[in-house]
């Protein structure tokens, strides 16, 4: 029979700005702020992050998987090293559910509410890395999307976004490659594209996956504020 699980007292605080949605005495899931790294970086000017701020609270809490610093939304970390196996190995065999939400440059030419998948392989872009590229040699690549909303007088589409694979920057560059970049992508969109927002306007709005250790259900929505 599976444990009990209370909530953390602290469940619902904020660490920093960070809002701790859950947290149990095995895994915790935050809403992160755009912004800010996931993991330290390389520099003194770095040292701030998601996991540094998280672990001022819960000192055994271990990173899972990453957002991009420009990238809000939903993460889960692990609170010890069994759990972070066991939620890496979730992640790995694609049984952790993950959706994003953008707003992309110009109106796609797809009816809302279908989904639609962009296979398309991506290497790393090595004269300019850390970007990534499309390219025939490199690794497989899965994104599926959805049309949400257009807005003709803006010229831009809102769209739901689930990664099937999850390579660094997967979601940005398909986007880009099939001619919509993302609103605020100072990476992979033109600098008129760039301009229109103050951000990158990509937000991981949904996560979904079974507790490893009680096996509940568990589902969890942050809606963007773009």
């Amino acid at each position: 029979m599976a444990p009990e699980l209370p909530l953390a007292t602290d469940a619902g605080m904020a660490i920093g700005p960070i809002a701790a949605l859950y947290a149990d005495n095995f895994l915790i899931v935050l809403n992160k702020p755009a912004g800010l790294l996931s993991v330290p970086g390389r520099g003194a000017d770095k040292q701030d992050c998601l996991s540094t701020r998280v672990q001022q609270h819960y000192p055994d809490a271990l990173v899972v998987h990453r957002l991009d610093m420009a990238t809000s939304g939903l993460i889960v970390m692990a609170r010890g090293a069994a759990m972070q196996r066991a939620l890496g190995t979730a992640f790995s065999e694609r049984r952790i559910h993950k959706r994003y939400e953008a707003i992309a440059s110009g109106a796609m030419a797809t009816l809302p509410g279908n989904w639609h998948t962009i296979t398309l392989p991506i290497a790393v872009d090595w004269p300019r890395r850390p970007l990534r590229v499309v390219d025939a040699a490199g690794q497989a690549s899965e994104t599926r999307y959805q049309v949400l909303q257009i807005a003709p007088d803006r010229q831009t589409t809102r769209v739901a976004l689930e990664p099937v694979t999850g390579r660094t920057h997967q979601l940005r560059v398909h986007l880009q490659a099939i001619g919509h970049p993302i609103v605020g992508d100072a990476l992979y969109a033109p600098e008129t594209v760039r301009m229109r927002a103050p951000r990158l306007l990509l937000h991981a709005s949904a996560l979904a996956f079974k507790h490893p250790v009680t096996g509940e259900s568990l589902q969890f929505t942050a809606a963007p504020d773009f």
